[in-house]
């Protein structure tokens, strides 16, 4: 099939803003919970509707009386947390846009942003995140106001942005807020998120209240058990991402409860007291979920029953798309469940529903494996120009390895190159400032995602690769590191990897080793115990799981697409070190750059072989 579209379902009136929502709540349903925030001892704290919108509503009195206009830029720079949200809704509420900035951007990507959005303020979580902003400062005339969410470092119970925002605005009415947010309508600018930059220089995608709004009540009516007033969800995947953000205004829309944290370090532990009933996550979070529970099983001498138990949760999930399980497995599931997949539903709260994964593919198996232990994952598909997923999996309609089908009222097309062409009303409406740009991105209505896939005959899309990304080989084979990678990082011991080839006689791959599973590895291999993986790089027994794995995942290929060498690296990939994005995708130029030795020397060999004949 090369196209499939799905008929509207809702309507956004040219008066409706994302910020109705807010009052409309506090109006009809006040005493209703819509947020939980974690109090000094931990505790979660109701926060109704009704003291929602009178938090909005005074800071954004502050904001009026701080001179901030109907159409002007504030930036966000901060983790996760409930006064992101608050300082969303009220820069809403006054007609202003939202422009996130990741709070891991370095000063230099601080300084585009805030330059090329012309921002006039910017709210930051730190005095961290202060200083990088006032380091730029000096070349970023328009911007007037910074605003600091955690007191200032000398000043412990001091007002914070909050505070002293809600005592600026003490003399301007409330009226003023009521009046700017009547005047916002439905094609006004909302925010100006800009794309994470894996190439070149981040680009601002336009993204209005009507584009967001169709996403949210689309979303809300294709997800109705995970987006309803009885549901919660923990918010820990940044909010500068739109993937959060959608997540964030349709939870508020449908009066989802939502619960904020900014520190993974104990992600466990905070599904454990908030309970939620659906999760958001990125592909990685689920790769290290299973990872982690079969690294520890096998380390406590039980990975037999692990990996049993996987296996027939995997052949469970399948089963249900083919007729059916049978009775045997069905037995054996029901005594697996027991032992195994009731103690992984409980380690994330007990009560989840579903989750919801996307910006990058999970990998079929690991669908299986979800599905199987009663956490499906509903996996989706978007970009920052589609307000987040265009296409999605639910509950009543899932094919696991698929991305799922439209939302209602868009449409996706197959390219003769393979490419996916997207239309409907949450295609934004361009890039800032950038007309070049726009017009090579959508042509006759449509938007050229830059991935590659193919759309089965039920509408489902399966994404195989981008566009960009594609390796050509010395003998002209089209390689698509996605497949190879996905089912790479399903081993234990594997982290991130990184397919290469373009231009060479045959496929590699760089492979990092995952810090957490290590340890028991070394244990169990009889290892001295070290720190990081440096001193394993050339370990025979090492290279044999790795090669293990590589020859597992090759099976997903043909032999003209098979890793045929790889490398193990010194050091995983992360944020920190540059080599990964905030949603944890694979910088691939940076990569590629930074080990260009180990690359070169992979292929070295087969030089010399070529100069010599």
């Amino acid at each position: 099939m090369r196209e499939y579209s799905v008929p509207a379902t809702v309507r956004v009136e040219d008066g409706e803003s994302l910020v109705d929502a807010v009052f409309e709540n506090a109006a009809a349903h006040s005493d209703s919970t819509v947020y939980r925030r974690r109090g000094d001892g931990g505790a979660w704290t109701d926060v109704t509707a009704a003291a929602f919108a009178d938090d909005v509503t005074a800071v954004a009195r502050g904001l009026i009386a701080a001179g901030v206009g109907a159409g002007d830029r504030v930036a966000l720079l901060s983790r996760t947390r409930y006064e992101w949200t608050l300082f969303d809704y009220a820069i809403l509420a006054v007609g202003g846009v939202t422009v996130p900035i990741y709070e891991t951007s370095s000063a230099e990507q601080v300084s585009w942003i805030l330059n090329d959005s012309e921002a006039v303020a910017i709210v930051v979580e730190s005095g961290k995140h202060r200083g990088v902003v006032e380091s730029v400062s000096d070349g970023i005339p328009g911007l007037r106001r910074i605003w600091q969410i955690d007191p200032p470092d000398g000043a412990p119970g001091g007002p914070g942005a909050v505070g002293e925002l809600v005592a600026l605005g003490a003399d301007t009415p409330a009226s003023e807020v009521e009046a700017r947010r009547a005047a916002v309508r439905a094609d006004d600018l909302a925010t100006l998120i800009y794309t994470s930059g894996t190439t070149g220089r981040p680009k601002g995608c336009e993204l209005t209240h009507r584009n967001l709004l169709t996403e949210v009540k689309a979303v809300v009516g294709m997800l109705p058990e995970l987006l309803t007033f009885s549901g919660s969800v923990l918010l820990f995947l940044p909010l500068a991402h739109v993937f959060g953000k959608v997540i964030q205004c349709g939870a508020l829309y449908s009066r989802t409860v939502v619960g904020h944290t900014s520190d993974v370090s104990d992600l466990l532990g905070d599904l454990q007291t908030f309970k939620p009933t659906f999760l958001l996550a990125v592909p990685r979070v689920f790769e290290k979920v299973y990872n982690s529970a079969r690294q520890r099983a096998h380390n406590d001498g039980k990975g037999k029953i692990f990996d049993a138990a996987a296996d027939t949760a995997i052949s469970w999930s399948q089963a249900k798309d083919s007729g059916g399980p049978s009775l045997g497995l069905r037995l054996k599931h029901a005594v697996f469940d027991r032992l195994v997949y009731g103690k992984l539903r409980a380690a994330v709260g007990g009560e989840v529903v579903a989750a919801v994964s996307g910006s990058a593919p999970l990998g079929a198996r690991l669908g299986h494996f979800f599905r199987g232990v009663g956490l499906p994952v509903l996996e989706g598909y978007g970009l920052t120009e589609t307000s987040a997923g265009i296409t999605l999996n639910t509950l009543a309609a899932q094919r696991v390895g698929s991305v799922g089908r439209p939302v209602p009222g868009h449409g996706v097309r197959i390219a003769e190159d393979g490419e996916i062409l997207l239309s409907g009303p949450i295609v934004f409406r361009g890039y800032w400032k950038n007309e070049a740009a726009t017009a090579e991105a959508i042509e006759d209505g449509w938007f050229h995602s830059g991935d590659i896939g193919e759309l089965d005959d039920g509408g489902f899309l399966t994404i195989t690769g981008r566009k960009k990304e594609i390796i050509v080989t010395a003998g002209g084979k089209n390689v698509a590191p996605a497949v190879l990678e996905d089912r790479l990082r399903a081993n234990a011991l594997v982290s991130q990897c990184m397919v290469v080839g373009d231009g060479q006689p045959f496929v590699a791959a760089l492979v990092t080793v995952d810090p957490e599973a290590l340890p028991g590895w070394r244990e169990r291999n009889g290892k001295p115990a070290g720190d990081g993986v440096a001193d394993l790089v050339d370990d025979a027994d090492l290279r044999a799981e790795i090669a293990a794995a590589v020859e597992d995942a090759n099976k997903a290929v043909s032999r003209a697409e098979q890793i045929r060498e790889f490398r193990v690296l010194p050091n995983d990939f992360s944020e920190e070190g540059g080599e990964m994005t905030p949603t944890l995708k694979v910088k691939r130029a940076v990569v590629a750059k930074l080990y260009a030795e180990e690359i070169s020397g992979i292929y070295a060999g087969t030089k010399r072989d070529a100069a010599r004949d």
